[in-house]
């Protein structure tokens, strides 16, 4: 104990045993300070060789990594705890091949209980070879025999980028966790799902690389939600649900952002990672209008990583969105002069903001400045087309012939240069240079005389030039016998694909036979429908012949009379009828030419001048049916006033 200790080291304060007593006991209690600085102010007494493992397991859990290579280096003697120690160490400090070498030399040379532990630790390394450095990782033969195991494989797989078979991994590694730890009856389901947080993370990612990012997405959040203890695991969480959001749902990203400042993160994760929540944090200021914010991380990165596309292209970013397209494109030029290695990236980049500024030809020219993608088949595409936007046919021809002549220099017998040739010889057609797209032609012939669509398309090109020269190269054609194919057209007709079904006839017998026989296939009349008349039609009375007219510009149509409905507002009381009002009406009277035949009655035309067509009468009875309505109104409401 700490008080038997400060007994023996009043008596002898030079006391070795009793120093070394006092260290493993601060270290046991997590004061790894305080270990430290009784052992730098003992250095006389303590000497490397007596306590160098505890001074660099020191340095090493105050995050001194550094340090504590230097310590282990200098040891006289390297014993198994130093040498497991310095595989840590190593592992801290991304020196995998190194870091490798070392666990395996003490899995070869070691033989006790902590043997899983350092296979264990051997497939992190590989794992962590297979993400970060993308290294094929070698067969270890490891037994998958603990969930740590199956997970470490599993994340190896992720970075082969075989995705299914490291989803399956993790399900095994998931089901392993679980059967280990309900073993021991003080382990609650909370503690269980807690040891299984990291496992779901790495599944989510799978489902964020597959595109399954709703999955993904609801899976991360139930992890935060448990409020796991490794601030690294919620970091990296963190930041995957920042990727998925991207410029949307920014407030939710800005909450998220803060897991990743969390105290330690730096500790618990690769550069790589730190890297990448660096790069997120300045995307998410550019997305959130934080101009000066995202020019400072992005500057910051620049200046950790000089050679980085990332933060030159956020940068262009920003500056695109402040309408800056001048200064972005002289931006990404410098960078393209400094680092010649990254320029391809940078000039595809300055292309694409010269064609936003409406500078095709200028955007052509940056692209054929890119010489190790001058022959490729989707350089070539874009550059054609780019100048027959612009009309410029020569310089089109001049990027085909460049082409033609890089894969006759290195690929002559590569298929995309038998592509590009026939690709050159119909743009040529397509505009005119037939002698040009004919010496073509002629080329790929050498190459394939069997060839018949190539010769077809030399004697057409002929036939425009020289038609003597296309009869005598039709002679070389095969003859219709030869090209006949055999073809199986019931086949053909009834396949999945075909868009013509025939219709199965049915059976036929006797008579019915020889008339379809003798009469051959004879086409059904289709019936023509009655057309419809009107509900109120009368036979007897003449249709007006100005009913296709529209009412304004028939003779008869006088306009409508203002006022005709404000004789009837606020007359009688609530639920009366305006049929009283309507009878007193002296404007109503016989006298008086009726402008429409009143519904119902018997006699009501005298002459064919005020004859009313039939498509606009009132059926007959309505107003009847009117009063009914009114009446069922009046009985199922309430009463007057």
């Amino acid at each position: 104990s700490l008080l038997s200790e400060s007994f023996f080291l009043t008596i002898s304060k030079d006391d070795v045993t009793a120093l070394q007593c006092k260290v493993v006991c601060l270290i046991q209690n997590g004061s790894f300070k305080e270990a430290l600085s009784v052992i730098n102010t003992h250095t006389k007494v303590l000497s490397s060789d007596v306590i160098a493992f505890e001074k660099a397991y020191c340095e090493y859990r105050l995050n001194r990594i550094e340090n504590a290579l230097k310590t282990i280096q200098s040891a006289s003697q390297q014993t198994d705890k130093l040498k497991e120690l310095y595989g840590q160490v190593l592992y801290r400090l991304e020196r995998y091949d190194e870091c490798l070498a070392a666990y395996r030399d003490l899995i070869r040379n070691s033989q006790d209980e902590y043997e899983e532990e350092r296979k264990t630790n051997l497939s992190a390394v590989v794992a962590a070879q297979s993400t970060w450095e993308r290294v094929m990782p070698e067969n270890l033969g490891l037994r998958e025999a603990t969930y740590e195991l199956c997970y470490n494989n599993a994340c190896a797989l992720i970075g082969q980028g075989k995705l299914n078979e490291a989803m399956k991994k993790l399900q095994k590694a998931e089901e392993l966790c679980r059967q280990s730890l309900s073993e021991d009856s003080d382990v609650t389901e909370e503690d269980i799902e807690a040891e299984l947080a990291i496992i779901h993370g790495q599944m989510a990612y799978i489902m964020q690389l597959q595109g399954r990012t709703e999955d993904a997405l609801q899976l991360y959040n139930q992890i935060i939600k448990l409020k796991p203890t490794d601030v690294g695991l919620l970091a990296v969480i963190a930041n995957n649900i920042i990727t998925i959001n991207k410029d949307q749902n920014v407030f939710d990203s800005k909450k998220k952002v803060k897991l990743t400042n969390a105290e330690g993160v730096e500790h618990k994760l690769s550069k790589k990672q730190l890297q990448a929540i660096e790069f997120n944090k300045a995307l998410l200021a550019m997305y959130t209008n934080q101009a000066e914010q995202c020019r400072k991380l992005s500057a910051s990165l620049q200046s950790q990583s000089p050679e980085h596309l990332l933060p030159v292209l956020i940068q262009a970013a920003q500056l695109c969105r402040e309408k800056q397209h001048t200064k972005a494109i002289g931006l990404l030029q410098d960078f393209a002069e400094q680092h010649p290695a990254n320029a391809a990236e940078i000039k595809l980049t300055m292309a694409q903001l010269k064609i936003a500024q409406g500078s095709v030809t200028k955007a052509c020219m940056i692209l054929r400045s890119i010489e190790e993608l001058q022959h490729k088949p989707g350089m070539v595409s874009a550059l054609v087309t780019m100048y027959s936007h612009e009309e410029d046919i020569d310089s089109a021809i001049e990027v085909f012939t460049q082409a033609i002549q890089w894969y006759q220099q290195f690929q002559a017998k590569s298929p995309v240069h038998l592509s590009l040739i026939r690709e050159a010889a119909n743009f040529k057609l397509k505009h005119g240079r037939k002698k040009e797209a004919i010496s073509d032609l002629e080329e790929l012939w050498k190459q394939n005389p069997k060839d018949v669509h190539t010769l077809a398309q030399l004697i057409s090109a002929y036939s425009l030039v020289d038609p003597e020269k296309a009869k005598v190269l039709s002679k070389h054609l095969p003859s219709s016998d030869t090209m006949s194919l055999k073809v199986d057209v019931d086949a053909l007709e009834n396949s999945h694909g075909a868009t013509y079904v025939r219709k199965k006839a049915g059976k036929l017998t006797g008579d019915n036979q020889q008339k379809e026989q003798g009469q051959g296939e004879v086409k059904k009349k289709k019936k023509k429908k009655k057309g419809k008349l009107p509900k109120n039609y009368d036979p007897k009375v003449t249709p007006d012949p100005e009913r296709w007219l529209p009412m304004r510009e028939r003779s008869y149509y006088r306009g409508r009379k203002k006022g005709k409905k404000k004789d009837q507002v606020g007359k009688g009381t609530q639920g009366s009828t305006t049929a009283a009002s309507s009878e007193l009406d002296a404007s109503r009277t016989a006298s008086s030419p009726p402008t429409s035949p009143r519904p119902g009655s018997a006699a009501a035309v005298s002459a064919a001048s005020n004859v009313i067509p039939p498509r606009h009468q009132k059926p007959a009875g309505a107003p009847a049916t009117k009063k009914k309505q009114q009446q069922k109104k009046k009985k199922g409401g309430k009463g007057g006033w």
